[in-house]
């Protein structure tokens, strides 16, 4: 019998985590138990609404999705639509979602899923740590009644996406950061960086291949064997709507970083996370002392990480420093590929 990890995620929805709802969803591994939402990409209304929507798409409207602080710990909110687009899914479009929203706030519905299974539940959140901040004020035994923590955020030794030294997800909240960072956890957390997100691009060939596993039609395999962009010049006219979504929603993505970048690709830093968390042997981690800056002038926000040992400090994450991007990249596209041919199925037998 397959082994389940506990997943509770915790997300800014936002492009990238709307491709780790899928991956969660769509991962026979993973018993995803609910979805707590914070501000970051977009505001936290809009990160709640796009959640619920996302997970409708999944097949998943049975899952707890519950809202937390509407602001960072201490300072004002910021939003980037230029990267996710206005409504945080890029050019993809969902209807509204038909289930409510919780009415706890997402630091209770982490702590109490905690006391319900202590030593079970995976936590990983894909955003700023705002949630998490309030949850371990709230309940300091998290630590240890929580499985593990895993995070997609940091810059640890590559250049910041947000400022020359700091990752989107930690920038956003840095006090929230630290307060996490130094919590003296019952195993070390887990941090997915830059530095190994950033080394599997999606490209237009993967959303080709999985729209060939959903089945759908078309698939635009025609235009790219021709050389021509399959993604650039419309809207996803494919039959199957998890297809559509994700290849509206990443387009927006690749051309950002057609823009800011060179390339036409995307990256999708918080599928591998969730993708770690539930298969370790994808990573490579070492044991470092980590501290975040938050007064520095060009440097708040930054992760620093102690290669050397100079602060002579027991290490407290583990920081992923290698990861074998195909082997995720692949797992993706099969995996949200074979939910969409699912999903699909389960519609026409519905609609019949």
């Amino acid at each position: 019998m397959l082994n389940r990890t506990p997943l509770i995620l915790d997300v800014d929805t936002g492009i990238d985590d709307a491709m780790a709802l899928l991956y969660a969803a769509a991962s026979p591994d993973a018993e995803l138990v609910a979805v707590t939402c914070v501000g970051g990409n977009v505001d936290a209304r809009q990160v709640e609404r796009n959640t619920r929507a996302v997970l409708e798409l999944a097949g998943r409207t049975d899952l707890e999705v519950a809202l937390g602080n509407e602001q960072p710990l201490k300072r004002p909110v910021e939003t980037t639509p230029e990267t996710h687009g206005p409504q945080g899914l890029g050019h993809a479009e969902l209807a509204p979602p038909s289930r409510p929203l919780s009415d706890r706030h997402a630091a209770d519905l982490i702590i109490d899923h905690a006391r319900r299974r202590p030593g079970e539940i995976t936590l990983v959140t894909l955003g700023p740590l705002t949630n998490l901040a309030v949850a371990l004020e709230r309940e300091p035994e998290l630590p240890r009644l929580l499985r593990r923590w895993v995070l997609m955020g940091g810059a640890y030794r590559v250049p910041g996406n947000t400022n020359p030294t700091t990752e989107w997800n930690i920038h956003c909240d840095p006090e929230a950061a630290k307060i996490a960072f130094d919590t003296p956890w019952e195993r070390r957390p887990v941090a997915l960086g830059l530095d190994v997100t950033e080394q599997a691009k999606v490209l237009p060939e993967h959303i080709v291949r999985l729209a060939r596993l959903a089945g759908s039609a078309p698939d635009d395999s025609l235009a790219l064997e021709r050389g021509e962009d399959p993604m650039h010049a419309t809207r996803s006219v494919a039959s199957n709507p998890i297809v559509r979504f994700v290849a509206d929603a990443l387009r927006f993505y690749m051309e950002f970083h057609r823009e800011y970048d060179g390339f036409y690709g995307a990256f999708i830093h918080d599928p591998m996370a969730v993708a770690a968390a539930l298969d370790p042997r994808l990573i490579r981690t070492q044991p470092l002392t980590v501290d975040v800056e938050l007064t520095g002038t060009l440097t708040a926000g930054a992760t620093v990480a102690d290669w050397r040992h100079i602060w002579k400090r027991a290490p407290n994450v583990d920081v992923a420093v290698e990861v074998d991007p195909t082997g995720f990249l692949d797992r993706w596209v099969e995996r949200v590929g074979a939910l969409a041919a699912q999903r699909h199925v389960r519609d026409v037998d519905v609609a019949r």
